[in-house]
């Protein structure tokens, strides 16, 4: 036997025992349920790899939502792309009208935060909806548009077993990511806005 013949004998094995392995494991995941999701960090890719779940939501024929909370009447990919093809299985609302900075009213911030949250509780209370994204929401909670607790308490009350919330934006608050069943932190490693590169069509709309 050759030395690559020995080497492909002992990662064969190495597989077999691996797969073994990985088959017990998931003969004990065996529950569904709808998952509270927290996308959240500095890093690039909240708003995206949540609309990713969205639109395999609309692929598998499911009921979805999504309610944005700061983004105002910038035209992006996503948004386009469900009003015009695929509003009759997902309902987009974008209720923000920008960042604080930018409309430089924090009472109308706060009264735009306070229609979106309860559009969102109606979509959440509607368990027909499979998936219902809150984009953006993490920074509404921080600037105190919206109390942390009545989302939470909510969420714990009233969302259906079987509906998926996912909540995106940096600085999600640690109530909030305690009674997430899933959560990741998107890490900023680089970013070309530092580099003098504005945004662009494709990679952030």
């Amino acid at each position: 036997m050759t030395d690559q013949d020995d080497d492909i004998t002992r990662h064969n094995s190495k597989m077999a025992k691996k797969k073994a392995a990985r088959d017990r494991i998931m003969s004990t995941k065996t529950e569904e349920k709808g998952l509270i999701i927290v996308h959240t960090g500095k890093g690039k890719g909240k708003s995206s790899a949540a609309f990713g779940m969205v639109f395999r939501c609309i692929a598998h024929g499911l009921p979805s939502a999504v309610v944005q909370f700061i983004k105002g009447g910038l035209s992006t990919g996503e948004r386009d792309l469900i009003m015009a093809t695929f509003s009759d299985i997902c309902a987009f609302h974008t209720m923000g009208e920008g960042f604080t900075w930018e409309t430089q009213d924090k009472e109308r911030d706060i009264a735009a935060a306070t229609a979106a949250w309860e559009k969102a509780k109606e979509l959440i209370r509607d368990s027909n909806n499979r998936l219902v994204l809150l984009d953006e929401i993490n920074i509404a909670m921080r600037y105190g548009y919206i109390d942390t607790s009545e989302v939470i308490d909510f969420l714990k009350a009233e969302k259906p077993a079987m509906t998926h919330v996912v909540l995106t934006g940096r600085n999600a608050s640690d109530e909030l990511i305690e009674i997430a069943d899933l959560v990741t932190e998107m890490t900023l490693i680089k970013h070309p806005f530092r580099s003098g590169i504005k945004a662009q069509i494709g990679v952030e709309f």
